[in-house]
């Protein structure tokens, strides 16, 4: 034990040592200086200070540092004098913070926050921690907390300058413009044939692939002519579902042909692609299809287009009109002809030189090459290697494949092409525009995020200003009748009746409501994607069952949109995509309902049946028999005296099991069960039609002549939603 102690004198004697060796030490260095990172630990007297297990933590040591305190560089001292600190409970506040911005800055957790905004016109139930608070209540919450507070400078954002691409200016040089192939959509009603049209013309099977034999996503080719001609054609679904599909495909085309079946005529479809090749000032060749079979009239078709301002050659207009049959090859080689006459007119030129121009027809993610665009070229020629920008995302062109899937190395104006190399799928319909570097493209993607970001905060903050002004208009109508308390009992009154909602706000909501159904939407390509959410968007049925769309994208189904379903307590729908073994073994596991589908009318009917699911089920009355009273008369019983009807059943029967109802002047006056049914004086459980009974109810209620009672039985019934989707 002394020798320990020694030990410990002797190592304090070191350490007195060491203290003013380095006191010394710092006096000689620079003024100014300070010491570097590992400096004072290299040296030998350093060390000895900083050793963790000897000083852990003495006082001679923080001692022995003091002399290093006045080293710091004259940068920092001027950075210190500046920083004027917040006095104790004063608060840093901005024009506008979220819930979570303003808890941190007043040191407090979120529910304080909640319960403070209890004395404000603000709606608790749609604030969240991320909701944008105004300046007038910030100030409120930190003075109802006790607090001061002081406004924090405001950082001039300095205005960013556009950095968005745009496209070249129309040059009309005659040397620089080359002709190019006329890009022809094929338009019309769903299972017209065009499809079949396309298959004869470039001799594939598209239509035994199509899912139900109706096209799903466009297709864009080239057909060969056998006179050398190219044409690229582009074939547009038909379904009511995909009218943005057949927009787009009219917004990039030179020619429409109209292929409308002779023994159906005009449909719905035929005169929305009307429409849609007006509206692109795009001209017309109509294609009559199925001229094969014995039903089939040219001629009524040509009469009904009339109606829709499409005039053939025939009846003195400029449309030409082809009676085909796209099963059998019959006259499309007449068609071709009249579709190549027609660019001829129309002299369709393009520059293939400088940067590149593009729309994007379709994108679609594939496991093997990512994303994947199918794009016609508009202005320059597309190479490996070229930086493309579209909508928000961009790509450095790696691959080019034609509509067989083989690589090409370019592209030219008029050719339909796959693009591979793409950050993210763009949106089809997006403009595709090349750009110097990747780093100009990068600039450009930023700048266009930033500008829908600025949208995005606009339009939020004018719902939000609404939302605040109607709860504000509220909030002074409850303060009206409460004009007659005192401050005090206001806001106790107040308190007590908004404090249940801080106990069920939205972050805490873990358990959806039975009468939602949440959705998880993938499809294999942008298109199909966006034409089921545009049927989505004409559901209107939200007092019957609420749809909510958690999430949508391109893709199989992965284990992220099993994870989703779970916490939404979702469905997962998913279009022309595929579930491996194992995530269908997952969602098994969790419960998970997993529907796939590849014709789109499926999909939408079985997303009616599963909200049907979710409708609670309707009472039915079905009535067994009824009854008419023709006297009525009291039995004692004991000490009370019961009323009882004489009655004879008109129709069905009476039984003594079901529920029964009394009707005076045909309102319901009772319903109930029967005390006691009998038929003469015998106690029976059924009477049957006219048969004579008396009657008793289960409530002591006068009967009058006349009453009728009416035996019936309750069924609950599935209730079936409303939602049309319009097909």
């Amino acid at each position: 034990m002394n020798q320990g102690l020694l030990l410990r004198l002797e190592s304090l004697l070191q350490l007195r040592g060491a203290c003013q060796q380095l006191r010394a030490l710092s006096s000689r260095r620079v003024c100014g200086a300070r010491w570097k990172p590992g400096q004072l630990s290299a040296h030998p007297v350093g060390s000895l200070l900083l050793h963790p297990q000897l000083w852990p933590k003495h006082r001679i040591i923080s001692a022995a540092l003091s002399p290093c305190r006045h080293l710091a560089t004259k940068e920092e001292t001027k950075k210190k004098k500046k920083r004027i600190p917040l006095t104790r409970g004063e608060v840093e506040i901005r024009q506008r913070m979220t819930v979570e911005e303003l808890a941190q800055a007043m040191g407090k957790d979120i529910d304080h926050i909640y319960e403070a905004l209890l004395y404000t016109d603000i709606d608790l139930d749609s604030v969240e921690p991320d909701s944008i608070l105004r300046e007038d209540h910030i100030k409120m919450i930190v003075q109802k907390s006790g607090m001061k507070y002081k406004s924090a400078k405001l950082k001039e954002e300095k205005e960013r300058e556009n950095r968005d691409a745009v496209k070249r200016q129309v040059v009309n040089y005659p040397a620089v413009l080359t002709p190019r192939p006329p890009v022809v959509t094929i338009l019309g009603h769903v299972d017209h044939g065009k499809t079949t049209l396309l298959d004869s013309l470039r001799k594939t099977q598209v239509a035994a692939m199509e899912a139900g034999g109706i096209t799903q996503h466009i297709g864009a080719f080239i057909v060969h002519m056998p006179s050398g001609e190219k044409i690229t054609f582009l074939d547009t679904p038909g379904h009511a579902a995909f009218s943005a599909m057949r927009a787009r495909g009219t917004n990039v085309t030179d020619i429409v042909i109209l292929v409308v079946a002779a023994e159906d005529g005009v449909m719905q479809q035929t005169i929305e692609s009307i429409q849609h090749a007006k509206n692109a000032g795009v001209p017309l060749i109509l294609a009559i299809n199925k001229c094969d079979k014995p039903e089939a009239d040219p001629e009524r078709v040509k009469k009904e287009l009339l109606a829709h301002d499409v005039v053939c050659e025939e009846f003195g207009g400029d449309v030409q009109a082809v009676n085909i049959s796209a099963l059998k090859g019959e006259n499309l080689m007449f068609l071709a002809e009249a579709t190549v006459a027609l660019a001829e007119m129309l002299e369709l030129k393009a520059d293939a030189t400088g940067l590149v121009e593009g729309t994007v027809i379709e994108s679609r993610k594939d496991k093997g090459k990512g994303p994947l665009t199918t794009a016609i070229i508009q202005r320059g020629t597309l190479r490996k290697g070229c930086v493309l920008v579209a909508g928000k995302t961009w790509a450095k062109v790696r691959f080019l494949f034609d509509e067989n899937g083989k690589a090409v190395d370019a592209a030219s104006p008029g050719i339909p092409v796959e693009i591979m190399g793409w950050k993210e799928c763009p949106s089809a319909g997006d403009e595709i525009l090349e750009v110097e570097s990747e780093q100009r493209a990068q600039e450009v993607v930023a700048w266009r995020t930033y500008v829908e970001q600025q949208e995005k905060m606009k339009k939020d903050l004018e719902v939000i200003e609404a939302k605040q002004k109607e709860h504000r208009l509220e909030y002074e109508k409850k303060q009206q009748k409460l004009a007659h308390l005192t401050w005090r009992q206001r806001k106790a009154v107040l308190y007590k009746a908004n404090k249940h909602l801080m106990f069920s706000r939205p972050k805490e909501r873990t358990e959806m409501d039975e009468n939602t159904l949440s959705l998880i939407v993938k499809g294999d390509v942008d298109g199909s994607v966006e034409a089921i959410l545009n049927i989505l968007d004409s559901y209107d049925c939200e007092d019957e069952c609420k749809l909510d769309i958690v999430y949508f994208g391109m893709g199989d189904i992965t284990e992220n949109d099993i994870s989703l379903a779970e916490a939404f307590n979702g469905v997962i729908f998913g279009f022309s995509v595929k579930a491996n073994e194992s995530i269908k073994k997952l969602a098994d596991k969790k419960g998970i309902k997993i529907k796939l589908h590849n014709i789109i009318y499926k999909l939408i009917e079985d997303l009616k049946d599963e909200l049907n699911s979710r409708l609670p089920p309707t009472v039915v009355e079905t009535t067994i028999g009824e009854a008419c009273v023709l006297d009525t008369f009291s039995v004692t019983v004991g000490k009370n005296k019961i009323p009882v009807a004489g009655c004879r059943v008109h129709k069905g029967l009476l039984d003594r099991k079901m529920k029964f109802k009394l009707l005076r002047n045909r309102d319901v006056i009772w319903k109930g069960c029967l005390s006691s049914l009998k038929h003469h004086k015998d106690d029976v459980q059924v009477i049957k039609t006219g048969m004579d009974c008396g009657l008793s109810l289960d409530k002591n209620l006068e009967f009058s002549i006349g009453d009728e009672i009416i035996c019936y039985e309750e069924k609950e019934v599935q209730q079936t939603t409303s939602w049309d989707p319009g097909f």
